[in-house]
């Protein structure tokens, strides 16, 4: 996704018959109405009503692509919103210029698409749309298609809009900022947002449901810092139908992106992650409710330097929250105050099960852990293990409570104050890759292991 897709122009001297040319008659009778429909909707926000400019709620009979251009057009050359009042507008692509206010009535001004996307705009600053829904009918719009592209531009917002029925994503942001709130994105073929290469953008209170492939995608072009804020919005139901082993499938997918926040969101019935970061330094993913992920819940993977992940609830998922790839530099990170639960085995690709997995330069601190079918928290994997401090955490009801690496090369991990209530198979123990070796180090000492410190650990 690095290329913006290209818009097809205008669409311009559309044939009207003589249905349509009576339904057009009627604009100028129509006018005086229109223009009072709702000006207290419009004057509660402190703008101008603008005359309807020949624009008709025709139930999207005929296209208005043309008309629409024009008043918009006109309307930010005036410095003055355009209302929409309630209705049916059947339009192609829209270019939305400097300056351009649009607002409508919430859930009932609807811009109906032909197969093309339908707001665009680029190099625009102080763009304002609120109470519009964008319905794309479900029509396939080509690679990478959106119901709405932006790019280059400053000052974006978008509230209490809709983004429904698209054959391909929502939104499409290329190096963008403003702020996004309060919208719905339903029914998306692919991601429901997309965002490259951000500059203070704010995603906030939206509902997203039942997206093909992903719902945010917070992402940049090269590595970099993004400060993208992602917060109490509500995710539900994303599949992964184009495939792969986790690009897809995601409520949140960080990638690249430096410094991104997320928080107070609800994250449920995902295919793959409620939140994923691919080698994005510095993520916080903080008191998250993520319930019903189908592999890793809160997952930090690949080339990354600094995760947080705190106070977040995670309830029935493959793993709880992973911290991993040290092999490719995937480092430093604290993880604490969560509660993990109902974790379930799951044997296809990678071998899940466990609550909390971690692998360098990590403290896990006062989480607790319940009904890990695999390891209440791993520590490390193989050689990849340095510098980990499990320390206050509760493990109750899992196959081993706590497994710790102790192959050739693996570093140092201390292991103390955890209390570890009902394991089946040992409540802590050494590890060569997946497989449990030697005595529990809960009750026999670790003086085997001269890279592990376990101690003052309660078993029941």
């Amino acid at each position: 996704m690095t290329s913006s897709p290209k818009n097809p122009r205008p669409r311009v001297g559309t044939q009207i018959g003589r249905r349509d040319a009576l339904l057009a008659g009627l604009g100028a009778g129509l006018g005086a109405g229109l223009a009072m429909a709702a000006p207290h909707a419009a004057l509660a926000r402190g703008a101008s009503v603008s005359d309807n400019r020949g624009i008709i709620p025709a139930g999207g009979a005929f296209a208005q692509t043309a008309t629409l251009q024009k008043a918009l057009d006109d309307a930010a050359a005036s410095g003055k919103p355009l209302f929409l009042p309630a209705g049916t507008y059947k339009t192609g692509t829209l270019t939305l210029q400097p300056g351009t206010h649009v607002h409508g009535v919430p859930g009932r001004t609807i811009l109906k698409a032909g197969g093309e996307p339908m707001l665009t705009l680029s190099g625009a600053d102080n763009v304002r749309l609120s109470g519009l829904v964008l319905d794309g009918g479900g029509i396939p719009l080509g690679n990478d298609g959106a119901l709405m592209t932006a790019t280059e531009a400053t000052g974006l917002d978008v509230s209490e809009c809709r983004f429904l029925n698209s054959g391909g994503s929502g939104m499409n942001l290329r190096k963008t900022s403003g702020r996004l709130a309060n919208c719905t994105f339903g029914n998306i073929a692919s991601a429901a947002l997309f965002s490259e290469d951000a500059s203070a953008l704010e995603i906030s209170n939206n509902h997203i449901h039942d997206c093909g492939d992903n719902g945010i995608l917070v992402w940049r072009s090269e590595t970099g810092e993004d400060g993208t804020l992602i917060s109490a919005n509500r995710i539900e139901r994303i599949a992964a139908k184009s495939g792969g082993s986790g690009q897809n499938g995601n409520g949140v997918n960080v990638f690249r992106a430096g410094s991104v926040l997320v928080t107070q969101n609800h994250i449920a019935d995902c295919a793959f992650s409620a939140v994923r970061s691919n080698a994005a330094s510095n993520c916080q993913m903080v008191a998250n409710s993520c319930a019903r992920s189908g592999e890793v819940a809160l997952y930090a993977e690949f080339g990354f330097e600094g995760a947080l992940i705190a106070n977040n609830i995670v309830d029935t998922a493959a793993t709880g929250i992973s911290v991993t790839n040290f092999n490719e530099g995937g480092r430093l990170a604290v993880v604490q105050g969560n509660i993990v639960r109902n974790l379930f085995f799951r044997k296809t690709g990678e071998v899940r099960g466990n609550g909390i997995a971690v692998e360098a330069d990590t403290t896990v601190s006062g989480n607790v852990v319940e009904g890990a079918p695999a390891y209440g928290i791993i520590v490390g994997w193989g050689e990849y293990l340095r510098d980990v401090a499990v320390t206050g955490n509760v493990v109750r009801k899992s196959h081993i409570g706590i497994g710790v690496a102790a192959s050739a090369g693996a570093g140092t991990a201390l292991i103390t104050d955890n209390l570890i209530d009902g394991a089946q198979d040992g409540a802590i123990r050494a590890m060569k890759g997946p497989t449990p070796i030697g005595p529990d180090l809960a009750l026999a000492s670790a003086e085997s292991y001269p890279n592990l410190a376990v101690y003052a650990n309660v078993v029941r």
